[in-house]
């Protein structure tokens, strides 16, 4: 009787509770198996999903028909999500870098204002993740697949200053100081 009821924590129904996340279709790519009679045509999808909140997550999924390609992949992404601290909620702590492969992809800070700048899969990235100021390059390959895994390598490595500061064992307040002090003087 317990699994007729679902979680007890969450008693919607599925698509209301999958409503929250945001999908969007990265990459379609038209694929042949060659088999004794010919070529099979299918589909692979790469799709990014998120709650524009924090979370993110990316998925492939491959299949006969585009429909169901997406539809798998949309799963994959939903099942593997990272949760990645912002500040204010509309940007990120710090500059950081993230590679995979040949690609390779630089994530900057950005004030208030600026948008994302960024291009094809690192902007998809972006706006289901919720950021909403950021500055990105892109080096190296422009391979959507390997773009977005060096996106979320990137996004993996984003701190929160409060972890930071747990790590180095001082004081939130103490980092925080540290901080401005410098910010003060590189103006």
């Amino acid at each position: 009787m317990a699994q007729q009821q679902g979680r007890k924590d969450d008693r919607r129904p599925r698509e209301e509770r999958d409503s929250e996340f945001v999908d969007k279709l990265v990459h379609i790519n038209r694929v042949a198996k060659v088999v004794k009679g010919g070529r099979r045509f299918g589909f692979a999808a790469l799709v990014v999903v998120g709650d524009q909140k924090g979370r993110v997550g990316f998925g492939h999924g491959k299949a006969r028909e585009v429909p169901e390609a997406i539809r798998k992949a949309t799963e994959a992404a939903k099942r593997d999500m990272i949760f990645v601290p912002l500040r204010e909620g509309r940007t990120l702590h710090h500059d950081v870098n993230g590679a995979h492969g040949a690609g390779k992809v630089l994530l900057r800070t950005a004030k208030a204002g600026t948008g994302i700048i960024a291009g094809g899969p690192m902007r998809a990235v972006f706006e289901v993740l919720g950021v909403q100021d950021v500055v990105s390059k892109s080096l190296g390959s422009s391979n959507p697949y390997n773009m977005v895994r060096a996106t979320f390598d990137a996004l993996k490595r984003q701190a929160h200053p409060k972890d930071v500061a747990a790590q180095r064992g001082i004081k939130y307040s103490v980092l925080q100081a540290r901080r401005g002090a410098a910010a003060g003087s590189e103006e």
